[in-house]
């Protein structure tokens, strides 16, 4: 296989708030290793995004963290990145929350919270309409610009993608497949290649007769 499909080049487009960021397929970094990242902040003195599509290795409900909302429905919470951890941000369409930062395509960042949580104990819907995070993705400045020279991330837009779909699992490949053409084939790479090894040819020949696994031990040979 030609594996260099594989190999992210620059798209031309210069990230700026509002824009996400598609992790290589060959990223191997622990925090962001088949992400989507929200740009929320991006200037000449560094970059803020929110990590969209990753999970805590244990849940984290918003009532543990609010306990007003002890008695609503569970609302999860997502790790938004490696950096503060204790700071909660909320991605959301509701336009009219005071203090709200637009980011474009109808999507806003934070804003008054006391209204946000009298919104959710009203009964309105969260699904779909807000995600929760802690934490967030930090570049000082210049480093993201670096990184994306190095071809670790694809710059694209928030058209076209569901920023708070609840179906994390898939969001990395969903993004690149939007994108098309050779993006969609790299939506295709395995995370974990070498899983696909042994070759179908290793595996012929490790069950061949003549294969040393298979002989008989020296003083079995009559």
């Amino acid at each position: 296989m030609d594996m260099s499909i594989f190999q992210i080049e620059s798209n031309k487009m210069k990230p700026q708030a509002g824009s996400i960021l598609i992790s290589a397929p060959f990223l191997r970094d622990y925090h962001f290793a088949r992400s989507v990242v929200l740009l929320v902040e991006h200037n000449e003195e560094g970059s803020m995004g929110i990590v969209l599509n990753k999970k805590f290795n244990y849940q984290i409900n918003l009532d543990e963290l609010v306990p007003e909302l002890e008695f609503m429905p569970k609302i999860p919470v997502y790790k938004g990145g490696p950096v503060s951890r204790d700071i909660l941000f909320y991605l959301h369409t509701l336009h009219d929350l005071e203090g709200a930062v637009s980011l474009g395509n109808g999507l806003y960042l934070n804003g008054n919270f006391d209204q946000l949580k009298q919104y959710i104990l009203d009964g309105n819907p969260v699904e779909g309409v807000i995600r929760f995070f802690t934490g967030y993705a930090g570049w000082d400045a210049g480093q993201l610009e670096k990184e994306i020279e190095k071809n670790n991330w694809l710059v694209a837009t928030t058209e076209d993608h569901d920023l708070l779909n609840p179906y994390l699992n898939d969001y990395w490949k969903l993004s690149l497949y939007k994108m098309g053409g050779k993006y969609a084939i790299w939506s295709r790479y395995p995370q974990f290649p070498t899983l696909n090894w042994p070759s179908p040819a290793v595996k012929a020949q490790a069950a061949s007769p003549l294969h040393p696994s298979n002989c008989p031990p020296r003083e079995a040979i009559p």
